[in-house]
């Protein structure tokens, strides 16, 4: 795996020799409300790797302080991911677990005289907010004595009022030319049951308040986050300096990283989901981890590109076609080499014995030979990819099938197209070849030279496969396609589904087992597969246009 080496870790090997902090701890406080994608990878890998430098710890928080949007399914499902990317978390925790204390400090704001309980609306407060030219308008309800706050708080805690009547807000300082401190709200009332707490609390405190404070509490010495947090951190500094914590943690701030061809937004892929533009979460077009884990992305792969990418304070897009690429370094040397046919033209050997068939040898995998090998069936009746047939008389550069042309079949013999046969609509159905014994592979035979090798699967032997190729989910914006919604720019060829053949070898293949498929790519069973439906999912292809 690649060293790791940006700023974040150039601040963290400062803290520990300035003896600033004594270890590194850092967290991964997702919010349970949607399935973890690509971009969170980011910040997973970030935190743990980081943190693993220099014998640190990391924890798994759950932000779930909004229970209108948050799940147990979501909850179990980020446990998973983390557990398939290969993290163990030092400990998990939740927000709602701090609900006391974290309202305990809410009361000490206002004891200080720090926070006030506002009747304003949401609108209201909005138009009191001001501009990003022009100073805020202090709240009518400022000035209300401590000693009413707190009675009013308490209120507010034992359910006296209804959604959106009051709130707890910061009384920090309504010019500010940072919007974030114009006396933000702490907390809200949301009269709903919550998944871990039930029905015990209806306030809520806001990310804001709350973040901090968690992080407080649990020791966090790098508060790490993406950069559209960084006009936040003055609050973030505020509300631990101000609710005299004992432990002072810090935030630092990094650039997102966009993926072209890729959403990266939990909304947007709630509404695939919601739409049925998709199967799932997991379908194998999501960017979703569960989603690539299905297609057959591996954690390696998804760590090496993740650290490759590097990390600043700036905002950066790599293409896609880069995590395809880590995919191809990690399973190249760890996987079977099977031949597969998507699209399948029968072949007739007709020089060869009726009701025949021998075995070839063959290794499993040319780059690494500690992989074994496997013998693949050859008989009279045989498949291969339409593609690699041509009837008319192809140019120099063609090096597959075509009549009266010679090929070599992959481990087994050279061919040679005699007869094409096709059905009432003008339709290739079969064609008819003739092999030559002498030129069994392995023999030595070197007369001739063939026009290109090509990949067969024995007919008899064969097991029917379903092939599932995907393409992008959606189109990159470009100039035709800036003016459509989002959903007027997913890619209706997405998704093309294949029904073809492939070894007999491969009959016992288990869900998430990776195959390179012989001049086809890479693909992994699909976790729907059964014995008698065999599904395979492309994963990538063997080369990159990048």
């Amino acid at each position: 795996m690649k060293e790791i080496s940006n700023f974040i870790k150039t601040i963290m090997e400062k803290d520990l020799k300035d003896g600033k902090v004594n270890e590194i701890i850092t967290r991964f406080p997702p919010e349970p409300n949607a399935y973890l994608h690509i971009g969170h990878a980011r910040a997973i890998i970030t935190n743990f790797e980081l943190a693993k430098c220099f014998n640190g710890k990391t924890n798994l928080r759950f932000d779930d302080t909004n229970p209108v949007k948050e799940d147990q399914e979501f909850v179990d499902a980020i446990v998973e991911d983390l557990k398939w990317l290969g993290y163990t978390p030092n400990n998990v925790f939740y927000g709602s677990d701090y609900f006391e204390e974290t309202y305990e400090k809410a009361v000490l704001l206002i004891k200080k005289g720090l926070a006030f309980v506002c009747d304003l609306s949401q609108e209201e407060m909005t138009k009191y907010r001001g501009t990003l030219t022009e100073p805020g308008t202090p709240s009518p309800y400022r000035n209300r004595s401590i000693e009413e706050n707190l009675q009013l708080f308490a209120e507010m805690r034992a359910g006296k009022y209804k959604d959106g009547e009051k709130v707890l807000r910061a009384k920090i300082d309504m010019a500010s030319p940072n919007i974030n401190m114009r006396d933000p709200v702490l907390y809200r009332i949301i009269h709903t049951h919550h998944h871990r707490q039930g029905d015990k609390w209806c306030i809520f405190p806001m990310y804001d308040f709350a973040h901090p404070l968690q992080d407080a509490f649990e020791g966090i010495t790098h508060s790490l986050c993406s950069i559209e947090y960084d006009n936040h951190r003055p609050l973030y500094d505020w509300v631990v300096d101000n609710t005299e914590c004992e432990h002072i943690p810090h935030q630092y701030e990094f650039g997102r990283l966009n993926i072209t061809n890729t959403i990266m937004s939990k909304r947007y892929l709630k509404q695939l989901v919601d739409t049925k533009s998709v199967i799932g979460y997991d379908d194998p077009r999501m960017p979703t981890l569960v989603g690539l884990k299905r297609r057959g992305f591996t954690p390696e792969a998804i760590k090496n590109f993740i650290l490759e990418t590097g990390l600043s304070r700036v905002n950066s897009t790599t293409n896609s076609e880069m995590l395809e690429h880590f995919l191809r370094e990690d399973l190249k040397l760890k996987t079977v080499r099977p031949h597969a046919i998507l699209d399948p033209l029968k072949v007739v050997v007709t020089n060869y014995p009726e009701g025949q068939i021998e075995y070839l040898p063959c290794i499993n995998n040319s780059e690494n030979e500690e992989l074994g090998t496997r013998q693949i069936a050859f008989s009279k009746y045989l498949y291969i990819e339409r593609e690699d047939f041509l009837e008319e008389k192809p140019n120099k550069k063609w090096k597959r099938l075509s009549k009266d042309l010679e090929v070599r079949l992959m481990h087994a013999y050279f061919v040679k197209c005699n007869e094409v046969i096709k059905d009432e609509n003008g339709n290739i159905i079969e064609i008819h070849v003739t092999y030559d014994p002498n030129t069994k592979s392995g023999s030595g035979f070197n007369e001739r030279k063939p026009n290109g090798n090509i990949h067969f699967v024995e007919a008899t032997t064969a097991k029917k496969a379903t092939f599932n190729v995907f393409e992008p989910l959606i189109l990159d914006e470009t100039e035709e396609t800036k003016e459509l919604s989002f959903m007027e720019r997913l890619n209706k060829d997405s998704w093309k589904v294949f029904e073809g053949y492939v070894e007999s070898f491969l009959q016992d293949t288990k869900p998430f087992d990776k195959y390179q498929f012989v001049r086809n790519g890479y693909y992994q069973t699909d976790k729907d597969s059964t014995p008698e439906h065999l599904i395979f999912n492309k994963t990538c292809g063997l080369k990159s246009s990048f």
